[in-house]
Formats: C-alpha cells, structure tokens, sequence
C-alpha cells in the first residue's frame, strides 16, 4: 500500500507515535487478535505501540480473535472479552474451522473478505462516541428456507437465500451485538463475528432457536419456515408411477415458531421480530394481511415484503413495511438489504430502550 508501518513506542520521539496514531484513528481494527492481546487490552496495560495506541483511541475499535478453541473458552478469555464489549469494542466471534496443526474447532481468524464486509458497516455508520448502541446485547437471527423431504432426493422446500437474514446479522455485529444466527440452508459466505447454527428442517429451525433464544435481548425471525411437511417421509426414492398418476402427498402442520416464542417469554423480552412475505388477493390488501398476521402471531414488530413478482428473493436490496404492535409504521424505500437490517435494530433499540 505504501503506508509507512510504526512498530516501536519511541520510532519518531517527536512525533509521539503512540498518542497521535490512536488520537487520528477513524477505526482501529486487532487482527488477529490473541488470547494474551486480549487480556492486555481488557487490563489497561500499554507496554508496547499497539496497547497504547488502543487506550488512546477515541474510535471504534474492533478484535477479531484467533486462538485454540480451549483458549477462546476459557474462563479468563471470556471475562476478558465480557469487559470489552462492555466499554465499547466490538469482539467478533472467531470462525470455525482448522486451527493450528490437526487440530479443528472455534478460534479461527474469519477470512478477510468478511471482517472487511464488517468493517465498512462500522465505518459507515460510526459511533456516538465509543458505545455502539447495541453493544454487549445478544440477538438472534434466523435465516434462510427451511426444507421438508418428501424421500432422500426430494423436499418442498422455498425461495429465501438467507441475504437478508445474513444482513440484518452483520449490521448487528456492527453495532456491537454479540449474535448467533440460526441459518436453515444458506449457501452465502457467514458474516464475520457471528455464531452460525446450521439447519435444515423447521422442526430443527424451531429447536435451535428455541435453545438460545432464552438468553437473547432480541430475536428477529428472518428466515422463511416451511408451514407444512409431508405427513409420511420415503426411506427410498419415490419411483415415478407406470401408469402415469401421481402419488398422493398428504401435508400436516409444523408448530410456529414465532407465535411459540411469543407465548413462551417472559416478560417484555426477548424483542420479537417476525417477518412476513405477503401478496394481496381478493381478501385484502398486503397491508390488511399484514396487520391481521401481526396481531395474529403477538411479535412485537412485523416486516412486510411484498413478493408479488418474486423480487426480493436472492437480490441485494428490499424494501418493506415495518409495522408495530404498538400502531406504528415505518416504510422503507428500496436499497441495499443492509440498510433495512440498519432500520429494523433502529425500532429494536428503541424498544430496548436504547435509543
């Protein structure tokens, strides 16, 4: 790049390297991040450039943790990371995969790509001095479609690509959430700093996300659940028939999940988010169907997407209706699916009370 790179304290005396490269930074970014990195900059010690840098920085700053699996869980690390978030920065959480040597697990540095992909939603939206307004909460996100097999080859199954879900995880990420996405069949990148729990049934959907929504300040239910599956599942490949009639497919019901998470809080929270593909027809308008759906499931906000002509599915922008239990309703012009992640947690800080 060209850029001249300080690695001493005292490289240029006058210059005071170890105030001015943290007093001018926009966005100071650790990576890899180390267990012992971690615990330095959790403790206040500024013993060499880059811990000082990091107590002078008035920025955001973000660590992305590379170590063992056993160093990231342990004990310390996790107080150690817990004091971070709490003053402001953003720990993403490290990447599965192959560590050093044979060994495998979490721990691993996320590639490049995403903890850039990150790192332009930090820098785009900035902070309001150092607290990321969503900093230290735990959010979880559902993402993609959901399939039901027929017989080992075949499921019903729909449309959804998960992008919106992967959105609305890595903007919260951004803005300082520790997230956990639940991703039914998503073939995308993962985003960097987030749990990806893999899925593929509803029923497997509904578990999981019923496991860690229990500890979560807000759950945004993104991904698209079968609301039916085949009543009888084929061990062998259904053959097609020889006098040329179809087999009978009987459906049964699978629960839902958003109205089960409603019922089953306690309280105000978790925040409840659900999320809605509607089209009019001759019983109402999208908006009407949206209302009755919203009061219907009890989540506190719906988002609305009209898929009349399949536009949403798979592209990289959306536009919505976000309605409220409350009677509110905020619409959000087509453009990038990140921006309407960015309004989504906007109406979820502000019934956190955050902002």
């Amino acid at each position: 790049s060209g850029a001249s790179v300080t690695t001493e304290v005292f490289d240029s005396v006058p210059d005071v390297p170890h105030v001015r490269l943290g007093q001018q930074a926009d966005l100071v970014v650790v990576a890899p991040a180390t267990a012992d990195l971690l615990a330095k900059a959790a403790h206040g010690r500024s013993d060499d450039l880059l811990t000082a840098t990091l107590l002078t920085a008035r920025c955001p700053v973000v660590f992305a943790p590379a170590m063992h699996t056993e160093m990231w869980q342990h004990p310390a690390t996790v107080s150690n990371v817990a004091t971070l978030r709490s003053r402001g920065a953003l720990v993403l959480e490290p990447a599965e995969g192959r560590l050093t040597g044979s060994d495998s697990g979490k721990g691993r540095l996320p590639e490049p790509e995403t903890i850039f992909d990150l790192l332009r939603l930090v820098a785009r939206r900035g902070f309001d001095g150092l607290e990321p307004d969503l900093g230290g909460r735990r959010v979880v996100v559902s993402a993609g479609g959901t399939r039901e097999y027929l017989d080992p080859v075949r499921y019903l199954g729909n449309r959804s690509s998960g992008r919106q879900g992967y959105a609305l995880a890595s903007t919260a990420a951004a803005r300082g959430a520790v997230v956990t996405v639940v991703a039914a069949n998503v073939t995308l990148p993962d985003p960097a700093g987030v749990e990806v729990i893999r899925v593929e049934t509803t029923e497997e959907l509904r578990v999981q996300v019923r496991g860690v929504a229990v500890a979560a300040d807000a759950v945004v239910m993104a991904a698209a659940p079968s609301d039916f599956r085949p009543a009888r599942v084929s061990v062998a490949k259904l053959k097609r028939p020889a006098d040329g009639t179809a087999p009978a497919l009987e459906l049964v019901q699978n629960a839902d999940i958003l109205a089960e998470l409603v019922a089953n809080r306690a309280g105000k929270e978790p925040v409840i988010v659900g999320f809605a593909a509607e089209t009019g027809d001759e019983s109402g308008t999208i908006r009407q169907h949206a209302q009755a759906k919203l009061a219907r499931k009890g989540c506190d906000f719906l988002v609305v997407n009209d898929v009349s002509n399949g536009q949403v599915f798979g592209e990289p922008d959306n536009e919505a209706l976000i309605l409220g239990a409350d009677g509110s309703g905020t619409t959000v012009p087509l453009g990038p699916k990140e921006q309407l992640a960015d309004v989504v947690w906007d109406v979820v800080a502000r019934r956190l009370g955050i902002s």
